[in-house]
């Protein structure tokens, strides 16, 4: 059974999401890594069809990088480096922050490592920095995104209309989240579509389990100056100060799209934003001065309820952060959206991002 859904632990109830802030500059880079003699990325996967080109690593099953005619929809990263901000990464087994490193499941409290300091919170999962194992089989392909693959998924075979890979990690718990997960994420470039990424989890385990799911990709327009850029993201709720409210008002209501768009124009932003709607939305981020664009896809009937959005101040505003979340930040303790995957159960998570 595909979990699709929110759900909560057995007698716990779920709460309105809280507010966590980001620390001023927000210093998002993740725990380091120690050198080992070869790139931090592994050994890059590079993907093309037609006019688009994307650069995966089995490090973390990361993104490094998708261009469209040699121009970047994502702030590429240095595969012989590891990307900062968490640029290009996939958070399982939650996105964004545990609040104390600490949550609440099935009667049971459970104490994580604290990878940011500067909040005490457990940050973006658990699965960041391990190697996965490669497939080039392509994935399943998503049943809610249409990106045209022209892919035989049973007889497991690619059209020449795009090309694919598939990372694979057996994760066995640990003392902080001790529920085991077969995690698969698939990457399938299309030449009309662009990058589809499916993200997939199985319990492994043999009781439930706590799970939430995003990816973390920075998106630029061509690398254009991110305060002349245009943006559109049609949610209607954002979570600021005291919680979840509307977004009326010049801060935060990006609903309107085409020469409409408001521009970025300085604005700060790294907020969580829900309220989107229960098909298929997009977010667009278009520079008018070349008429190039890119967009983010996901569907809310996929469970796709939020999206992190960070003016990436850390990086010198070179990319916006748009991460489709299956749940907020600290779901494991307010229960909001979270999934609850029984022994044997899947998630699956799906977007796309194109040029525009």
């Amino acid at each position: 059974m595909a979990a699709h859904g929110s759900a909560t632990a057995p007698g716990d109830t779920a709460s309105p999401a809280p507010v966590l802030d980001a620390p001023s500059g927000r210093p998002d880079v993740g725990p380091a890594v120690p050198a080992g003699g070869r790139s931090s990325n592994g050994t890059p996967v590079e993907l093309s069809a037609g006019r688009y080109r994307a650069l995966l690593s089995p490090v973390g099953a990361a993104l490094l990088g998708l261009w469209f005619d040699d121009r970047p929809l994502t702030l590429p990263a240095d595969p012989a480096v590891i990307p900062d901000g968490y640029s290009g990464k996939v958070l399982m087994p939650w996105p964004n922050r545990i609040a104390g490193a600490r949550y609440r499941f099935a009667g049971q409290e459970y104490q994580l490592p604290v990878n940011e300091p500067e909040t005490g919170s457990a940050l973006h999962g658990l699965v960041l920095w391990q190697e996965w194992a490669q497939d080039p089989a392509p994935a399943t392909p998503a049943p809610s995104l249409d990106v045209g693959t022209g892919t035989d998924s049973a007889a497991g075979t690619e059209s020449a209309a795009g090309t694919a890979v598939v990372f694979r990690l057996r994760f066995a718990g640990e003392p902080g989240y001790p529920f085991p997960l077969d995690l698969e994420v698939g990457y399938r470039l299309h030449p009309e579509t662009g990058l589809a990424v499916e993200m997939r989890a199985v319990n492994a385990g043999t009781g439930p389990a706590p799970y939430g799911v995003s990816i973390h990709p920075y998106l630029t327009a061509g690398g254009a100056d991110l305060d002349r850029c245009r943006l559109t993201l049609p949610a209607a709720q954002v979570l600021d100060g005291g919680g979840l409210r509307p977004v009326d008002g010049p801060r935060f209501d990006y609903r309107e799209s085409g020469p409409a768009a408001r521009p970025l124009d300085g604005t700060r932003l790294d907020h969580a934003f829900t309220g989107l709607p229960a098909a298929v939305w997009q977010v667009r981020l278009q520079d008018p001065q070349e008429d190039f664009g890119v967009l983010l896809e996901a569907d809310g009937a996929d469970g796709a309820r939020w999206v992190q959005v960070y003016t990436g101040e850390r990086l010198g505003r070179a990319g916006l952060a748009v991460e489709p979340m299956s749940c907020p930040a600290d779901a494991f303790n307010s229960g909001t959206d979270l999934a609850v995957l029984a022994p044997g159960e899947e998630h699956r998570f799906h977007c796309r991002i194109a040029a525009a």
